[in-house]
């Protein structure tokens, strides 16, 4: 695995969990929302790096 691949699987559980403090361990009215926003990142951010990721290889 190369290490942009690391850095975006890191990213993205990164947002995983904090999507999860959000939605469970916050006591704000809006966490809940606030939880399903940040958790949204998470395919977001994985499949804007696999369409980057296939664009650079069809330059190459």
């Amino acid at each position: 695995m190369d290490k942009a691949t690391k850095y975006v699987l890191a990213a993205t559980f990164l947002s995983f969990m904090f999507s999860i403090y959000l939605f469970f361990f916050m006591d704000s009215p809006d966490s809940k929302l606030y939880g399903i926003f940040v958790g949204i990142w998470v395919p977001s951010i994985l499949s804007a790096f696999t369409v980057l990721k296939n664009s650079f290889r069809k330059e190459n």
